[in-house]
């Protein structure tokens, strides 16, 4: 039997300051994301490249249990977790936002990253995957 496959997809805009994104699941819009600017997928200067991944539940000591994005070239521990600043907070991960108020900034993060968590974990429990397209 197949396993189901929801997708996530995440459509980026690129700035000197910081990368915003608008995160949709069936073309319905779930939150904003920030990350840092794109800097050729240096480890923690740069958000991840583009292209298809799987998200995998990860525990982690400062973050406690968060979605994970295993399998991006060249990196390692890239999670998706709140932040409402790109540059302070992020070190290559992305971070979801209610609202986005800048550059690679946004308000609300917790709020959002609640939202996304609720649909990745009921997906998850259905033992379906999910996977982020990032556009």
């Amino acid at each position: 039997m197949m396993k189901m496959k929801h997708i996530l997809l995440l459509q980026r805009m690129y700035g000197a300051n910081g990368t915003n994104g608008t995160l949709t699941y069936r073309g319905e819009l779930i939150c904003h994301t920030i990350e840092l600017p794109d800097r050729n997928n240096i480890p923690r200067i740069s958000c991840i490249p583009t292209g298809q991944y799987q998200l995998q539940k990860r525990r982690y000591p400062k973050h406690g249990e968060q979605i994970g994005i295993p399998h991006v070239l060249g990196r390692e521990a890239i999670l998706i977790h709140a932040a409402n600043d790109a540059q302070k907070e992020l070190l290559g991960c992305i971070a979801p936002v209610t609202t986005l108020t800048g550059e690679g900034k946004g308000h609300a993060s917790g709020k959002a990253l609640a939202k996304l968590k609720a649909l990745v974990y009921a997906c998850w429990e259905k033992g379906e995957e999910v996977y982020l397209v990032i556009k």
